[in-house]
């Protein structure tokens, strides 16, 4: 799988910064069919279970879709290693950074 290192700053406002991405997600969530977010479902749970973490969070963007897990420790090694050869396969790309990690597709 591809992984990306990300250098990220957190926002000054958190409460604002969660309001602007919630909006986003309402608004960018039409773009996508049924199946693709069923997809987005599903790498959540999965990661649910590999991840000990705060939250995982899916953020619908206008080009693609964000799987976050803020606060990511791993749990589960071996089957994350499975997860992320098999979503390599399918183009997932993993972006990592102080906040936590990303995996994030193009539907």
């Amino acid at each position: 799988m591809h992984t990306v290192k990300l250098n990220t700053e957190e926002a000054p406002n958190k409460f604002w910064a969660a309001k602007d991405a919630s909006m986003r997600n309402a608004v960018n969530s039409s773009l996508y069919t049924d199946k693709t977010k069923v997809r987005a479902e599903r790498m959540k749970l999965a990661l649910e279970l590999v991840y000990a973490a705060k939250a995982v969070y899916i953020a619908f963007g206008r080009r693609g879709i964000s799987i976050k897990v803020d606060g990511a420790r791993v749990r589960e090694r071996q089957e994350l290693a499975l997860l992320e050869a098999d979503w390599g396969l399918q183009g997932v790309i993993k972006k990592v950074s102080a906040q936590g990690v990303l995996y994030r597709f193009v539907a």
